[in-house]
């Protein structure tokens, strides 16, 4: 399949809505559809993200492409359907911020690669912990902009502990990325430079959850 990566990734990176999908389609006349998600469509976006650390492509089609792939998955893998991953109950929040693009991003990527998620949208600390808990969730992903909404994932991890809710939390976002130690400050459990990290941690995360 790895011929079929670089041309899908160069069509998801000119927003070519048209050939990504045929490329995709020549990908499932060879393979399953979930081998088709993980070993086309998976690599793609991982690339796609490295691209984007690197300064080569722009955050919109890193989103763009996020959003075409989740709807290339939703057509071959329902969200019903048992070839989807054997995963933890997940969610995706926004604490506190007012900037969604990012949590958008990772939300598509996630879905794109064959992950099932809750999207809380925008919360604050107590409405995130209190959802979390009652959904059973066992990974949250917490997305931030700004500098105090990162300060405030402690609280969020301070209550969950408290609680002993068991649940792992994945942080990332702009403050995360200034200060690299910054995560384990306010006691995540992981942090992700980027949508493709984001899919690699709760996918380490399944094995042991299992």
């Amino acid at each position: 399949m790895s011929d079929l990566i670089r041309p899908f990734r160069e069509a998801l990176e000119s927003l070519d809505r048209v050939r990504a999908e045929a490329l995709f389609q020549q990908a499932l006349l060879r393979l399953s559809p979930i081998q088709a998600v993980e070993q086309v469509i998976v690599p793609a976006l991982e690339q796609m993200g490295s691209a984007w650390q690197a300064g080569s492509v722009a955050l919109s089609q890193v989103y763009m492409a996020g959003r075409c792939c989740e709807e290339l998955v939703e057509r071959v893998l329902p969200p019903s359907d048992p070839d989807r991953k054997h995963q933890p109950r997940s969610a995706i929040v926004l604490l506190n911020d007012y900037h969604m693009l990012g949590k958008r991003i990772v939300y598509s990527v996630m879905r794109a690669s064959g992950f099932e998620l809750f999207d809380y949208g925008r919360m604050d600390v107590e409405e995130v912990v209190e959802r979390a808990i009652a959904d059973r969730i066992r990974v949250l992903l917490i997305s931030v902009l700004m500098l105090p909404s990162a300060l405030r994932v402690g609280e969020v991890c301070l209550q969950l502990k408290a609680r002993g809710s068991g649940i792992k939390v994945a942080v990332g976002g702009a403050p995360f990325l200034f200060d690299a130690e910054l995560w384990r400050e306010v006691g995540a459990d992981a942090m992700g430079r980027s949508a493709s990290d984001a899919v690699a941690i709760v996918g380490g995360w399944m094995g042991e959850m299992s």
